[in-house]
């Protein structure tokens, strides 16, 4: 990408999730026409987007209807079949590209990626055959089984305590090609968010501290408590290797887990915008989804600055289930009289256990008094406390 491609340029995304909808807000903000290509005429970002394409993400057309709106193009979520960003990167600019979003999707591609850069990550063993299966050794139990592939929120997952327990593990994960991951002894979960543009250019926001339930993320605290700043700097530095050497385009997310010892391993990617990066919004000068439109369309980077300390609840379907579905519509009014606090809610029409419907997040002058605010309003929506 030589020029830069300026406001009033349309710029696409595959996928119509919440992600693709703050992508679009982000971009029409910044005086962009956006267009999403996604099956679900309900989809969250469809429904806000200048243009929706509603045709499956392989299908010819609607590939050719969006690269002819588009000036360029970026996905939403990294489950988007590779191939179609094949197609398109052929003709438009696309970013992140294929080949990046083909190792995030798959786990042993994504270890690798950190072996060649030097980020160490739980011991594991590859089971794709019943001879792997055999073979495993008995160090890396209790560990957990995880799909290779399409694994997501905790998805396509079994704990195993003993090698007696893998071939059944296996088989509830129907054989598909997987990854034992040995189970580490936790102290904390951090995130960092890195993006980085085509001529090179690499920014970061601060080390998140997450908690997650069930596999889902549900509270994200920046700046990170109680975590070092040499630590901090070093997932930071272990983020932006991971992009670098991909020479990565685009928002990209790495977890990483923090040992008892103190010690730090990479757990897995995202290529796009991540959950934990939602606070951005409301916390920083520049979110994340404003630096996604700006590494889609060749714009300089801003170093992002949090400007306030920052506490973000996930608010899952959970919410509107608790009540009797007469009066299944959550406290909004109490939890937005309490200071500080901002409501994102992602227009989806259907509520299900475990469905991301939106997010909360509080600002404060520090992360102390954002944390006791989030946990007033945690209380007032029946959230377990953090």
């Amino acid at each position: 990408m030589i020029e830069p491609i300026l406001p009033g340029a349309t710029l696409g995304v595959l996928g119509g999730g919440q992600l693709g909808r703050m992508f679009v807000h982000a971009a029409q903000r910044m005086g962009y026409e956006t267009a999403v290509l996604d099956p679900d005429p309900a989809s969250p970002a469809g429904l806000v987007a200048h243009h929706h394409v509603r045709t499956p993400y392989l299908d010819e057309q609607g590939l050719a209807q969006l690269m002819q709106r588009c000036a360029a193009i970026t996905t939403e979520f990294e489950n988007v079949p590779a191939a179609a960003l094949r197609t398109i990167g052929a003709q438009r600019p696309v970013a992140p590209s294929a080949d990046a979003v083909t190792i995030c999707q798959h786990r042993v591609a994504e270890k690798a990626q950190f072996a060649r850069c030097g980020v160490p990550c739980a011991p594991h063993a590859v089971i794709e055959t019943l001879e792997q299966l055999a073979s495993v050794d008995a160090k890396l139990l209790p560990g957990l089984l995880k799909t290779s592939r399409l694994g997501y929120d905790g998805k396509g997952q079994q704990r195993v305590a003993a090698h007696d327990e893998l071939d059944a593990a296996w088989s509830a994960l129907d054989r598909a090609p997987c990854v034992l991951e040995k189970l580490l002894p936790l102290k904390c979960e951090l995130s960092v968010i890195v993006a980085r543009n085509a001529a090179g250019e690499c920014v970061h926001f601060p080390v998140q501290l997450n908690l997650h339930r069930g596999g889902i993320l549900a509270v994200t605290e920046v700046p990170a408590r109680g975590v070092g700043d040499k630590l901090q700097q070093q997932a930071i530095a272990a983020a932006e290797h991971i992009a670098q050497d991909m020479r990565y385009v685009g928002v990209m997310c790495v977890e990483f887990f923090v040992l008892d010892d103190g010690s730090l391993v990479a757990n897995e990617m995202a290529p796009r915008p991540h959950n934990s990066g939602h606070y951005t919004i409301d916390a920083c000068d520049v979110s994340q989804f404003e630096l996604q439109v700006r590494t889609l369309a060749g714009l300089p980077l801003a170093a992002p600055r949090l400007h306030s300390p920052a506490v973000m609840l996930n608010l899952l379907g959970d919410l509107w289930l608790r009540k009797p579905a007469l009066d299944s519509t959550p406290a909004w009014r109490e939890v937005l009289a309490l200071p500080g606090t901002h409501l994102h809610l992602y227009g989806k029409p259907s509520v299900r256990r475990g469905r991301k419907m939106g997010h909360l997040t509080v600002t404060a002058a520090t992360v102390e008094h954002a944390r006791a605010i989030a946990l007033e309003a945690a209380a007032l929506l029946g959230i377990e406390a953090f």
